[in-house]
């Protein structure tokens, strides 16, 4: 369901497509920074030493979440640039686009990028050797991973629009909270094989996301009981 948003709300319009795909661009050039630097570190350290291996794991993990931050506030001002510039080319002195909409295609592109790479892997691991759960371990690795990476693609997809909420207004506490969301969902990934402790907060967390999302857009309750209800 998650790739549904790409069909239903941007397949349509080549401006929106453009944005998707410099956005996942934006997310690939990070995570291959991050890993370059993970990859270089692990390198230069001892093979043998499990707990240093851990440590390099984690710090891993969390620098590659401020660098997809700090790459998506690049994009944001990439965007605002264009925005300059589309309205300047415009003949009513308005962009065909709003940044509000903007946010959202960027965060669908950092989203749909994460989900292909998880998705990657995901495939990567079923082709073998082996068999999951063989040796007693949790048979819902697959279930488990599949649901993990829609949740990902969905608060990509809110924290795009938080994120460029609190750069175009200067809250620079929206911008802490997506990075620490962020972080707190990327972290509770050491809970596995106790997927418990992943899953549940990630969603906790994207309905969270969700609302909040929707109230920056403009939502309100009642618009929401309209939606649900079908009347126009």
């Amino acid at each position: 369901p998650a790739f549904g948003l790409f069909i239903f709300t941007i397949a349509r319009d080549p401006l929106r497509i453009i944005i998707l795909i410099a956005g996942a661009f934006f997310w690939l050039v990070s995570l291959l920074l991050s890993s370059l630097i993970w990859f270089v570190a692990v390198k230069a350290s001892d093979p043998q030493d499990e707990r240093l291996q851990k440590g390099l794991l984690i710090f891993g993990v969390m620098f590659s979440v401020l660098l997809q931050e700090a790459f998506r506030f690049l994009y944001y001002k990439l965007l605002r640039k264009a925005i300059e510039g589309l309205v300047a080319l415009s003949e009513d002195g308005c962009s065909p686009i709003s940044i509000q909409q903007m946010a959202y295609v960027a965060g669908v592109g950092f989203g749909l990028m994460s989900g292909a790479f998880s998705m990657i892997n995901l495939l990567a691991d079923a082709l073998g050797p082996g068999t999951v759960g063989i040796h007693g371990d949790s048979q819902l690795y697959f279930l488990t991973s599949a649901f993990m990476t829609m949740v990902l693609i969905f608060l990509h997809t809110f924290w795009g629009i938080l994120f460029f909420h609190g750069c175009e207004h200067r809250r620079w506490w929206e911008i802490a909270a997506v990075v620490i969301m962020h972080l707190t969902v990327s972290g509770s990934s050491f809970c596995n094989p106790l997927y418990v402790g992943s899953l549940v907060p990630s969603y906790l967390l994207m309905a969270a996301a969700a609302a909040w999302a929707y109230l920056l857009s403009g939502g309100s309750a009642q618009n929401l009981r309209r939606f649900l209800l079908c009347k126009c």
